[in-house]
């Protein structure tokens, strides 16, 4: 009992973040490198105990690290080997997987399964669960949206992932200046009829995407500079 009781304390965010320090203070931050573009790494993470909904209870919340672009999947527990296969088809296979040290992805399973597909894997830190915090702070995003939405009887809150992932990828997100959107396609999604622009040749757009690109990995240098410099100013 007490050892389960250690491992959950040190793998708990809000343990971490607000309980007193009585240790020495801390070394310096040391940032996650910036990924060399987008879906070249995630980050993955379960919302777990959700109520039951089609016989799902729980959300794969999966975000490119780079673009911040976010997809979220209902899922049975663990079972999602069939939409992460879905994602890998359309993306490519990741170089790199951060995982949360305490979620289902922990588990020797999906370790084995990234091992296979030579894709490095990286737990957070225990005790410092904030190694990698965009998917908690995405996570939290997604539940204030399931919340607005859901029904009295929280029985149909898997309908509600698409509106809400299609509402987080474009908006802006605070790192990049821009939405995860506009950074994959390099414009915004458009809610008027389908037009097709006669003076927008490919050449165009290649050159936009690269742009676009330059600027994120410029912005994303420039929020880890903040967020260390934030992180540092007490060790």
């Amino acid at each position: 009992m007490n050892q389960f009781i250690e491992e959950y304390v040190s793998s708990c965010q809000k343990c971490s973040r607000n309980k007193n320090i009585h240790h020495k203070k801390l070394g310096l931050l040391k940032p996650l490198q910036i990924p060399s573009g987008h879906w070249s790494s995630l980050s993955m993470d379960f919302i777990t105990q959700l109520p039951l909904s089609n016989n799902f209870d729980s959300a794969l919340v999966v975000v490119d690290r780079f673009s911040k672009m976010a997809i979220f999947i209902a899922a049975y527990g663990a079972s999602t080997a069939l939409e992460l296969a879905q994602i890998f088809s359309k993306h490519g296979l990741p170089v790199s997987i951060f995982i949360d040290r305490g979620s289902l992805f922990a588990s020797s399973f999906w370790i084995n399964l990234c091992q296979k597909l030579e894709i490095a894997t990286y737990l957070s830190t225990a005790f410092h669960p904030k190694t990698d915090g965009q998917t908690e702070r995405v996570n939290q995003t997604l539940e204030q949206h399931l919340q607005m939405y859901v029904s009295s009887h929280q029985d149909d809150w898997h309908t509600w992932l698409l509106l809400a992932e299609f509402a987080y990828n474009n908006a802006e997100h605070s790192s990049t200046k821009q939405s995860p959107f506009f950074t994959i396609y390099g414009r915004n999604p458009s809610f008027d009829s389908i037009h097709i622009s006669q003076d927008s040749p490919a050449g165009n757009l290649s050159t936009k995407l690269q742009s676009v690109q330059k600027v994120v990995k410029e912005e994303l240098e420039s929020a880890i500079r903040r967020f260390k410099k934030y992180e540092d100013r007490d060790r």
